[in-house]
């Protein structure tokens, strides 16, 4: 005959029970311990913090352009880089940012929860604020952008600037406008300087759709490999924007010759070792890059000599050609990378990884469709470098 259970006992054998399986499922499942913890319980129990508490509202209103630096290096936990995301938005640009913010967010960002700082030639409106404020956890920064720094400066000669729009629209060349000039000479030498990016050392411009997870963190990689300047796509310009541009910085070259790097990459740049310019650049729109460098003495020293000449209004000397003729000259060739495990979408151009890498990133493109080594792309010039 089996013995009677007493109730006590059962209760005993229930309570060993529940902590060997709650033993079991947090040593099997990564964060079941974190979910099922009394601390977490606790803390989910309170009320969540509104989204305006996410982010500065005054920055949105036109306030002082910084808020909570502390803030922002709380989230340089140990294994993350001091990094951010930059995006430079017009309020009607909502649809895109929103795409490209959750882009980011599925793919990498809901792991890491690296800051954004979002920047605007005027104040961002409530509801901009507010699609954006639920697409991540992260903090969100709204930064407006000082008048001299996006405005063309007074001292150019508008006629002139009037002529070479007149001329680029007659060709039929894209982005003839004024505000895409703007746009071009505040990315080569002015959003590093707002106050909003003090704070970091490294930025990341996703104005992009991605294609696949990133399973590791491409800031930390930067950092430990002493990079300053990464791409996904790379390709030719078009010379009608920069017919001057490489006489002038030939010229900046040859007044300071110390600033070029002795194990520089001018084979990506020019196919007859300098004389004249192949059009080979990075495509900014992706672009993960060290923001010490841009604030280096001879890359600010590049850029006043650029803006000195004009082209930024007279042609259409894009912020793409700038950091790419600058990291290329500037810095040593090892110092550039090719994340070719990232993919990605511009407008009519993709990187899509292939073999291994486009699968262990669950890719959504199709590998036959990169624009890798197409006839206008560059990607081989650059891998010619360590050939």
């Amino acid at each position: 005959m089996l013995p009677i259970m007493t109730p006590r006992r059962f209760v005993s054998i229930v309570l060993v029970l529940v902590v060997s399986i709650h033993y079991i499922l947090s040593m099997s499942f990564e964060g079941y311990g974190h979910v099922a913890s009394l601390a977490t319980l606790l803390d989910n129990s309170s009320p969540q913090d509104e989204p305006s508490t996410r982010f500065s509202s005054s920055l949105a209103l036109g306030g002082p352009s910084i808020a909570n630096s502390p803030h922002y290096h709380s989230f340089n936990t140990t294994g993350k880089a001091n990094a951010t995301f930059v995006l430079l938005a017009r309020n009607s640009d909502i649809n895109g940012v929103a795409a490209s913010m959750q882009s980011v967010e599925d793919r990498f960002n809901k792991h890491y929860n690296y800051p954004w700082v979002l920047l605007n030639d005027e104040p961002f409106t409530q509801e901009f604020i507010e699609r954006v404020s639920v697409l991540t956890r992260a903090p969100i920064s709204f930064g407006l952008i000082p008048t001299e720094h996006w405005r063309q400066p007074d001292w150019i000669d508008e006629d002139r600037a009037l002529a070479g729009r007149q001329k680029m629209m007659a060709q039929r060349i894209i982005y003839a406008d004024a505000s895409y000039r703007n746009m071009c000479r505040f990315n080569s030498g002015f959003f590093f300087r707002h106050e909003l990016l003090q704070p970091y050392r490294y930025y990341w411009r996703p104005d992009i759709k991605f294609f696949c997870d990133i399973a590791y963190d491409p800031f930390v990689y930067m950092q430990e490999h002493e990079k300053i300047y990464s791409f996904t796509v790379s390709l030719l310009e078009w010379e009608p924007t920069i017919p001057t541009l490489w006489s002038t910085v030939k010229e900046f070259i040859a007044l300071n010759p110390n600033y070029v790097d002795p194990q520089n990459a001018m084979d990506y740049l020019s196919n007859d070792g300098g004389d004249t310019y192949n059009l080979c650049h990075f495509w900014s729109n992706f672009e993960i890059a060290d923001l010490d460098f841009w604030r280096s003495e001879r890359y600010q020293a590049f850029f006043d000599f650029l803006e000195a000449k004009g082209g930024f209004y007279y042609e259409r000397w894009g912020d793409a050609p700038v950091h790419s003729i600058a990291a290329a000259l500037f810095a040593r060739r090892d110092q550039i990378h090719f994340f070719r495990d990232i993919g990605y979408k511009h407008e009519h151009f993709q990187h899509c990884p292939q073999g291994d890498q486009w699968a262990q990133g669950r890719c959504s493109c199709d590998p036959n469709d990169s624009f890798d080594y197409a006839p206008n792309s560059c990607v081989k010039k650059f891998e010619d470098l360590f050939a």
